[in-house]
Parts: C-alpha cells; structure tokens; sequence
C-alpha cells in the first residue's frame, strides 16, 4: 500500500454526500427556521419508526442525554446508579452531575456490564441501572431487564454506540424505560456536529424529557420546571435525516469488512477477535481485537502508516475524579490494557482491510520468529 490509512475518514464520507448535504442546508436556509421545525419533526418522526418507540426527542447531543434521562427520573443526591467499569466517561460523568454516586460494575470479556456480578451491588440507595452497549454490542437486556424488575429499578441504557444494533427484534435503546443516542460525527450515524437523542415508550417520561430539553417549557413561556437548553439545531437534524437513507448500505459494508477481518485474523494465536460482530446484537461500531501485545502491535501498525485507537485506555475507576467512588476492578482494568481498535468504517477498502490483516498476521510472524530465536 502507497498510502496511509487513518483510523476513521469522515471527509470521504462527506465528499460522497456533499451534494446531498448542499442540498439540504440550502433548503434549510430558504426556510429561515435553525431551532425546531420541518427537520427536527421529520427526525423525530423517521427515528420513531426506525426503533419502534413512541417518543423520540432529539437534543444536544449524548452526554445531555444520559444527564436529563437521570434528571427525568429524578435521580439525585443519595441515589446511587449502577454504571459498567469500561465506557466513555460521560457515562458516569452524567451521573455525578445529578449529585447522585456511580457504582462500577466489573465488565465481562466482551466488555460488557458482567451481569453476574450486577446483583450484588444493588442497594437500597440503587435506582438506576445504565447498561451500556459497548462498541455497538448490545448487553443481554433480557436478563437484565429481569434483575431490574425484580429490585423495581429504572433501567437507562447508553445506546450511543448502538446504533442499529438489535437484541431479539427490539432496537439498542428500546428495551429499558429510557434510550440514550450519540449522533457523534464518528458515529455509525452521525451529524456534522454535535447532536444527540432520547427515546421511551413511557408518555410521561417523555413530557418530563422534553421540558427539560427546553428549559422546563410545556408550552411556549410556559414554565413548569427548571429545565436547560439541549435542542438540537435544525441543521444537524436535516443533515441526519439526510444520512438515514444511506445507513442501511453502510452497515451492511461494515460487517462485509469486519466478516474479512475475521477470515484473516481469528487463527492468529496471541491474538483475540470479536467473533459477536457479524450477530445482529452488534452494529460494528467497533472492531476491536484484544492481544497482550497491544502497544506493541499498535506502534508497528503505525510504523506501516495504519491508524488505530484505543477505547478505553482506562477503566472508569482509574480516572482520578472518579476514583473515589469504589475499588478498581479487575476485568476492567485488564481489558484497558489489551484491547486495540482496528479501523472499520464503510469508507475502508476491501483491500485496505486484506492489508491491515496481513500486517497484523506478520507482526506475530516476526514475533514468533523472534521467541523461537
């Protein structure tokens, strides 16, 4: 390969769509409305059919959303959410911006909040549960949905990964009472900025979210509640409505990608890949392979002009500002110290994949060779 190949290439992305793009912004100038209107119902609207929910409201963007789903909850200082060790920090950040205390779960090998280990940290101060479909591979929300019941937990989940992932015919973020949405632009859809969603079944919650979207509004100077100001803008809500019609075609790329990632790495010792990806649970968000050889590996592949990332160098209890609030955990920390995320996206090349594999497979070649020697 003559070229270098990034971890991530929104701008050819872009390039394909730029007329596309032009085209709505235009109309969106000719309307003269940036707040609401046309795009934020036809988003609301396509999202809606989309998941199969009755409420969908857009907002700011997904680290808002975690916060005013708590708040819609009314979640706050005592309470205490149960949060995987392994996620973005919004997740627990949104947690301790409501005054309420986050509680690590230890994660499985996949990464995921290792239900068997959820039960025993529920307290009496527990009320919400926040899974988070990590890398786009949804938890088990049956059996979670069970444990939940049976304390009378609220469950949030932490779609903004997910994105077209589906557990047993039902939607990433349909399943508990409150769904969360990152429409990030590095997203398996994304805005050109930033923008993120809520979603429920539950027309009450729904109403309490949507005032706090807009400052506590019910109706237009109709104050009912001390809200915010998280609307999403009309343009990055056109500009999604745009990029809908195309997200069918890019998810069935990402998992022709990520099926030959499989075909050339999985029989590679000393190295782990996420057989779950080709399943419908996974969105191929992420293709994130696990060696105990990770920073190795990363700094040939980035001699050899290929781009990856880490997600996440540290598990939440080893972040200082949230340190304080338990013990490491163990799985966790492990994991943060394996894991290496390849590129995936539906901008890639078949041929950009077949190179990146074959680097991969002559770095444990050479490695081998060098044990041996």
């Amino acid at each position: 390969m003559n070229k270098s190949i990034p971890f991530l290439n929104l701008q050819a992305m872009h390039f394909d769509l730029a007329d596309d793009l032009q085209a709505k912004f235009k109309t969106i100038l000719q309307q003269g409305v940036f707040s609401g209107g046309k795009e934020h119902d036809l988003l609301q609207a396509n999202m809606q059919a989309y998941l199969g929910l009755a409420y969908c409201m857009p907002c700011a963007n997904g680290s808002d959303a975690l916060e005013i789903a708590l708040r819609a909850l009314k979640i706050g200082p005592g309470d205490e959410v149960i949060v995987p060790a392994i996620t973005c920090v919004a997740s627990a950040e949104a947690v301790c911006l409501v005054g309420a205390k986050p509680v690590f779960c230890d994660c499985d090998e996949h990464g995921l909040m290792d239900l068997t280990v959820l039960p025993s940290l529920i307290s009496p101060e527990t009320k919400v549960i926040m899974p988070v479909h990590l890398y786009g591979m949804m938890v088990d929300m049956d059996r979670l949905m069970e444990i939940a019941a049976s304390r009378q937990l609220w469950v949030v989940e932490d779609a903004a990964q997910s994105f077209g992932s589906v557990f047993q015919g039902k939607a990433a973020g349909s399943i508990g009472d409150i769904g969360c949405y990152s429409f990030y632009p590095t997203k398996n859809l994304g805005a050109l900025g930033e923008a993120g969603m809520l979603a429920t079944n539950n027309p009450e919650l729904a109403e309490e979210i949507g005032q706090i979207i807009n400052h506590g509004q019910r109706n237009k100077d109709e104050h009912v509640s001390v809200g915010r100001n998280s609307r999403m803008d009309s343009l990055q809500a056109g500009f999604l409505n745009v990029k809908l019609d195309y997200f069918p075609a890019w998810q069935a790329k990402r998992k022709e990608l990520a099926k030959t990632y499989l075909l050339h790495l999985q029989h590679i010792d000393g190295l782990l890949v996420p057989n779950h990806i080709l399943g419908t649970h996974h969105n191929a968000h992420l293709f994130v392979i696990r060696t105990n050889f990770r920073d190795e590996l990363k700094l040939f592949l980035e001699l050899n002009d290929i781009g990856t990332a880490i997600h996440y160098p540290l598990s939440l209890p080893e972040i200082p500002p949230y340190g304080a609030f338990g013990p490491l955990r163990k799985n966790a920390e492990l994991l943060c110290k394996t894991i290496l995320s390849l590129p995936l996206h539906p901008y890639l090349s078949e041929q950009e994949v077949q190179f990146i594999s074959m680097k991969i497979a002559e770095f444990f070649k050479n490695r081998s060779a060098n044990v041996r020697d």
